[in-house]
C-alpha cells in the first residue's frame, strides 16, 4: 500500500490505489490531460508526416501502384542525388568543424581584447540576418566581374598588385596597317625594319577611356643612326577626322606596350613604348621583325569563378561559416567563463605555455560544450537548403547539390517525383538519428556527474 505525506497536525493517510500521484506530487491522470494537447499537436506534425513518408516512398511517380526498393536504389544510382549526399557529407564534414574552430579561436582571444564584447556584438551579428538575406548577400559578393562582386574585387586587386595585367586587351591593327597577325595572338611588321629609318606601329581597338591615364599624345620617334626607332600608337581620333597609318594631333601613345626583333624565330632586342608611343632598339635589330607579344593583348585578369562547378561548395559553406561562426562564439564563450581560473594560473606558474595552456586544460575543460556546438551544426546542415538554393546559379546547382535541395526538386520540380522525395526525406531522417541519439547520450552522461 503507498502512503500519501502527512498532513500537519495528522497520521498519514494511505492513498486510494486509483489515485497514485507522480513523485511531483501530481496525479498522472491530471499530467496526461495537460500533455495531451502538445502529444496530438506532435503527433499531427511530426509522426504522422514521418509515417507518411515513410509509406509514400515505396510507390511510383504517380502514388498509384508499389514500387518496392526502386526509389531507394535511385537515391544511390542516380548522379544528381549521388552528387547530392557527397556534397552533403562535405558539408557536415566541414562546415560545423571550421564555425566550431573558429567560434572557439574567437572566444578565446576576445577574453585578451578590450573591446572584446564589441567585437563578439560585430562577429554575431549575422546571426540576426535571414537565409535568404544571406544567400542574397553572398551571391553578390561571389559575382564574377570585380565591378559587382566584393570577393574578387579584392582577388584582383591582390593579383594586380603582384602581377602587371595587360595593357590593350581588344587592339588589333587594320588591314592598312603595317603590321600582320602571327601566331599565338601576336603581331608582326609586314616587312623587315631598317636601321635609321622611322617604324610605325599604329594599332585601333582601344576605347579611349581604357587607355593609360599618363598616355600622352603620340608623337614621330626621333631617327637615330645605327638604331631602329618608332611609334606604337592608337590610330584613332575622338569625334573622327583623323587618318590611317599617320599620328594626329589627338592621338596618344600606347604607353608600356612591348615591342620585340625577332630574327630568325629568335627575339634579338626588346623595347617599352614610353608615353608618347615612342621606343628605340638597338642596332642587332636592324633587318629584323618587330613583333608586339601576346602578353599586350591577352584579356585581363578578371578574378576567380567562384560560383564555378569547382569551387561553389567550398563558396557557399563559407558564407554559412560567416553566419554560424558567431553562434559558435558565444556558446563557447559561456562555457569558457565556467572554466576554473585556478587551474590556469597553476599551469602558468609551472610554466606552461600559453598554448600549452590551451591545448591541455582550456580544450578539454571545453570539451562539453564544443560537443554540442558541434553536433547543433551538424544537424543544422543536414537540412541546408536556403543558401545552396540561392547563391548556386543555374548552371552549378547540380554541382552544389544537397539533400534537402534534392528533396525539393523531386517533390515540386519540373520532373516531379514524390515517391523520390520521400525516399529522400526518410534518408534525411535516417541520417539525423545517430547525430541526435548521440546528442541524447550525451546530455545523459552529463547529467549523471
Amino acid at each position: 500500500m503507498v502512503t500519501s505525506a502527512a498532513t500537519a497536525g495528522g497520521p498519514a493517510r494511505p492513498t486510494p490505489p486509483g489515485k497514485r500521484k507522480s513523485v511531483t506530487g501530481t496525479r498522472k491522470t491530471i499530467a496526461a490531460g495537460f500533455l495531451l494537447p502538445a502529444l496530438v499537436l506532435l503527433g499531427a506534425l511530426v509522426v504522422y508526416p514521418i509515417g507518411y513518408s515513410l509509406y509514400r516512398s515505396f510507390f511510383d511517380q504517380a502514388g498509384s501502384s508499389f514500387a518496392g526498393l526502386d526509389n531507394y536504389k535511385e537515391i544511390f544510382t542516380e548522379d544528381t542525388i549521388l552528387t547530392a549526399v557527397k556534397n552533403n557529407v562535405i558539408w557536415v564534414v566541414v562546415a560545423p568543424t571550421v564555425s566550431t574552430a573558429l567560434g572557439l579561436i574567437f572566444a578565446v582571444l576576445t577574453e585578451r581584447v578590450r573591446w572584446g564584447t564589441a567585437f563578439k556584438l560585430i562577429v554575431f551579428m549575422p546571426m540576426a540576418i535571414s537565409m535568404l538575406a544571406a544567400g542574397i548577400i553572398f551571391r553578390l559578393v561571389y559575382e564574377q566581374d570585380p565591378d559587382r562582386g566584393a570577393a574578387n574585387a579584392v582577388w584582383v586587386g591582390v593579383h594586380d598588385t603582384f602581377a602587371e595585367s595587360a595593357g590593350f586587351p581588344k587592339a588589333h591593327p587594320l588591314p592598312v596597317h603595317p603590321l600582320k597577325a602571327a601566331a599565338g595572338g601576336a603581331f608582326l611588321t609586314k616587312e623587315p625594319v631598317t636601321a635609321g629609318r622611322q617604324v610605325q606601329l599604329p594599332l585601333v581597338g582601344v576605347a579611349p577611356d581604357k587607355m593609360p591615364s599618363d598616355a600622352k599624345p603620340a608623337k614621330a620617334a626621333e631617327p637615330d643612326d645605327g638604331k631602329i626607332t618608332g611609334t606604337a600608337w592608337l590610330d584613332f581620333t575622338k569625334g573622327g577626322g583623323g587618318r590611317p597609318n599617320s599620328i594626329d594631333a589627338k592621338e596618344l601613345g600606347l604607353k608600356g606596350i612591348t615591342v620585340e626583333a625577332v630574327k630568325d624565330g629568335k627575339v634579338v632586342a626588346t623595347a617599352k613604348a614610353g608615353a608618347d608611343g615612342t621606343f628605340t632598339l638597338p642596332t642587332s635589330a636592324d633587318g629584323a621583325q618587330l613583333r608586339l607579344p601576346a602578353d599586350n593583348f591577352r584579356e585581363p585578369y578578371n578574378g576567380v569563378n567562384w560560383l564555378g562547378p569547382s569551387l561553389v561548395t567550398p563558396a557557399i559553406i563559407g558564407s554559412y561559416v560567416w553566419m554560424w561562426a558567431g553562434f559558435a562564439m558565444v556558446l563557447i564563450a559561456a562555457g569558457l567563463a565556467s572554466v576554473p581560473r585556478e587551474l590556469m594560473e597553476a599551469a602558468r606558474v609551472d610554466g606552461a605555455t600559453e598554448w600549452q595552456v590551451f591545448r591541455r586544460i582550456t580544450v578539454p575543460l571545453l570539451a562539453p560544450v564544443l560537443a554540442v556546438v558541434l553536433v547543433t551544426l551538424m544537424i543544422n546542415v543536414l537540412k541546408i537548403f536556403d543558401l545552396v538554393f540561392i547563391i548556386a546559379p543555374g548552371s552549378a546547382q547540380d554541382d552544389a547539390n544537397v539533400l534537402a535541395l534534392q528533396l525539393y526538386r523531386s517533390s515540386f520540380g519540373t520532373d516531379s517525383n514524390l515517391g523520390v522525395g520521400s525516399a529522400i526525406s526518410v534518408l534525411l531522417l535516417l541520417l539525423v538519428v545517430p547525430v541526435m541519439l548521440f546528442n541524447i547520450r550525451r546530455m545523459r552522461r552529463e547529467r549523471r556527474r
